[in-house]
């Protein structure tokens, strides 16, 4: 954790450098991210895992946190990614799986879940607990929301049995939307007041002492606020500096803290590193990634209809609609349209619904036979040019050949060149 750390010093110094957080469960776009990591040399590559993917109960990928840090681990080993260079992080970690209980039930939930993040090796974990449970009030009382994070943080600190330098680090703060995505209205996106964000630094440090946490407090790297960033189906809200002045500026007597964003998925390579620059120093992805895997992935089920014999086609596009209309539950609460324009919510709406189907046994097989017969019959040059020139460069220069799995992700390595751009923007 010292690599985190030391980035975070070493921007709160007045180096203008930041660190990507890839949020994201699927193999190729893990792989991508640690590819990239290898090929720009960077110190340390940070992949973390939501409370809704990874839990004690499997979450929607069906792993638990062992499970997930295992399942990194392995592809870290495969590109020859060292360990000691990956950390994992848990994000938004409290009770947002159980919220139809009641606080105390989900909250018990919760205090197991990030001893076990935590006792699985995730190292940066994030104190949620803004969602209201089942006998709450809405909204609930910050007072709350910070005495829940400090007692996750017990359960935490608790749970950890190693060295010092290996303890965890801790983000605070609630100004993000729920896991999932945004249900407001972009068109009302305020970004956090300064006196707000440094209440909500205030509180969380007071109560940390009160319990007992002063040295895990000596540990919290960032708050998470809002710059004023956000995506929804079709639309991005790009990031304004001149909107965020106040807010940049009142992170900067604050010893050790820098601020975590959210929702950067979608901004420009310019915002990201203006972001940068104004102490959102921890860049957070996850849609915006698996975004760019589906349109990968897309591209090739296109030249598969070009190259392959229709009865040998994986047909995954198909396969994909089919099963997120058979079990629409993790989309129903988002997409509202019907007919041919539900079908494009599905596929293409930037909140990206479909990454939690990518798991799925029919998906997953259809992916295969996709990529097995796009080795049996190789897209020409010309053919990847066409649907995914991005892909097709880095073949080109020779950071990717025409294995399928390789034109993935390059493409998704595109995405990752912005962040690294912003974070190193020496590089």
């Amino acid at each position: 954790m010292q690599a985190i750390r030391d980035i975070v010093l070493r921007h709160k110094a007045g180096e203008p450098i930041g660190v990507t957080s890839v949020c994201c469960a699927h193999p190729l776009a893990i792989e991508a991210t640690l590819r990239h990591a290898l090929q720009t040399a960077q110190p340390v590559a940070l992949v973390e895992a939501t409370c809704n993917q990874v839990n004690q109960d499997g979450g929607y990928t069906g792993m638990r946190p062992a499970d997930y840090r295992d399942f990194v681990q392995s592809i870290a080993d495969k590109v020859g990614f060292s360990r000691d260079r990956l950390v994992l992080g848990g994000d938004h970690l409290g009770p947002n799986p159980w919220t139809a209980l009641p606080a105390a039930e989900a909250m018990a939930r919760a205090e197991t879940m990030v001893a076990d993040y935590v006792r699985a090796g995730f190292r940066k974990i994030h104190l949620d607990c803004s969602m209201s449970c089942a006998d709450d009030p809405v909204p609930l009382p910050e007072r709350i929301v910070a005495e829940r994070a400090a007692r996750l943080c017990r359960a935490a600190e608790d749970a950890f049995d190693g060295d010092a330098p290996d303890a965890p680090v801790y983000v605070i703060g609630t100004e993000v939307p729920v896991p999932g995505g945004a249900a407001e209205d972009l068109d009302d996106l305020a970004v956090t007041a300064p006196e707000a964000a440094i209440a909500t630094i205030d509180m969380h440090r007071d109560l940390f002492r009160e319990s007992g946490l002063a040295d895990a407090w000596e540990r919290v790297i960032a708050t998470v606020v809002q710059p004023g960033v956000e995506f929804d189906h079709d639309k991005v809200v790009d990031y304004l500096p001149e909107k965020a002045v106040a807010l940049s500026r009142s992170i900067e007597p604050v010893a050790n803290l820098v601020f975590e964003a959210h929702s950067t998925d979608y901004q420009t390579a310019e915002s990201l590193a203006s972001l940068v620059r104004d102490h959102f120093a921890i860049l957070k992805v996850g849609p915006g990634v698996t975004f760019a895997l589906r349109e990968a992935l897309w591209a090739l089920d296109t030249m598969e209809a070009e190259l392959v014999a229709p009865a040998q086609r994986a047909l995954l596009r198909d396969v994909a609609i089919e099963c997120m209309r058979a079990e629409p539950s993790n989309w129903q609460k988002y997409y509202h349209a019907e007919g041919v324009a539900l079908d494009l919510q599905l596929q293409y709406s930037l909140s990206d619904r479909i990454r939690y189907y990518w798991p799925d046994a029919r998906i997953v097989a259809a992916q295969e036979q996709l990529f097995a017969n796009l080795r049996e019959t190789v897209p020409t040059l010309p053919l990847v040019s066409q649907h995914l020139p991005l892909a097709y460069a880095a073949v080109r220069a020779g950071r990717a050949s025409l294995d399928p799995a390789d034109l993935v992700m390059a493409h998704v390595c595109a995405t990752l060149d912005a962040y690294h751009g912003a974070c190193h923007p020496d590089a």
